[in-house]
């Protein structure tokens, strides 16, 4: 019996074939490493320190909510407690109707984020789209109204409001604020940023002009959408002079408004006052959490251009 040996052509060609694929890899391009970014660059040692700044008036105030009534009133105020204390919450939620005061802001501003981005929508895609005489100087006109100052326009606005019968009412709290030029402004320009073919394709399948706005505009608005509504939350959930003017009655008092009663020309209830105002910063630095990733989208993809 004898063993089979491998046949001299076989034995002769495997180096060759080995030393053409060992040339064939060397030759062949090799993927580009993709350079890492540092995670830390010189803009966070500037950016840092700012941050901190913006941040200690936060971290005071929730300091001080939690510091015993007595060192409140020392001066200067000591910025660390000696003790942390709970005891100003337990006085807000149990002698002041904080709770009514935060349902009426919820109510607030929920209704005026809906119907500031639905109103400010439809303004801005038809200013963006649509094709009609004195389109641009509408939209002029409307721009040109945020040079006015909020406070002239309060008057005209308080003998409106007490003509049509809602002065003194939650409605006078939120009508001011279902439609603004800036919603409008912002909204058109993210809509130009859109490529006009999405909407001829859709229309080439059949789409009305209400279709597309509702299934293929407004999906892709969703960055300016979660912009729009954060600037409304912000700026409704905030708002003390309109609400001082229009509202008297204690029940439908917002949050603001009820905690500025804390504050008098005689006396300040400071344990009140930075325990209120602890409780109504809470939902607006949970709404930024939440809505943070599409804000930065949409300064990112929109910028704001004209």
């Amino acid at each position: 019996m004898t063993t089979a040996s491998p046949s001299p052509a076989t034995a002769s060609t495997s180096p060759a074939t080995a030393s053409s694929s060992d040339a064939l890899t060397a030759s062949a391009p090799r993927p580009v490493a993709r350079r890492r970014r540092p995670r830390i660059s010189g803009w966070h040692f500037v950016l840092a320190p700012l941050a901190l700044l913006f941040v200690i008036p936060f971290a005071q105030m929730v300091l001080a909510s939690l510091s015993p009534a007595g060192e409140l009133v020392k001066f200067p105020p000591p910025f660390i407690p000696s003790r942390l204390t709970l005891d100003g919450f337990v006085q807000l939620f149990a002698t002041t109707d904080v709770l009514r005061w935060l349902l009426n802001s919820t109510v607030v501003s929920a209704i005026a984020i809906v119907g500031h981005v639905i109103l400010c929508s439809l303004a801005g895609y038809g200013f963006a789209r649509l094709r009609f005489k004195g389109r641009n100087m509408g939209f002029f006109l409307i721009v040109a109204t945020i040079m006015i100052p909020t406070q002239l326009l309060m008057i005209p606005t308080y003998v409106l409001f007490s003509q049509i019968g809602i002065i003194d009412t939650l409605a006078a709290a939120f009508v001011p604020w279902l439609a603004s030029a800036f919603g409008i402004f912002l909204m058109r320009q993210f809509f130009l940023t859109l490529p006009t073919e999405l909407e001829e394709a859709a229309s080439l399948d059949g789409a009305n002009r209400l279709q597309i706005f509702l299934r293929v505009v407004l999906p892709l608005a969703r960055p300016a959408i979660a912009t729009l509504a954060i600037f409304t939350l912000l700026s409704s959930w905030n708002d003390l002079i309109w609400p001082l003017i229009a509202i008297n009655d204690d029940s439908i008092f917002t949050v603001q408004l009820g905690i500025a009663n804390f504050q008098g020309a005689r006396r300040t209830d400071w344990s009140l006052l930075m325990a209120g105002n602890v409780i109504a910063t809470l939902p607006l630095v949970l709404f930024f959490l939440f809505a943070q990733k599409q804000f930065v989208a949409t300064m990112t993809m929109s910028g704001l251009k004209g």
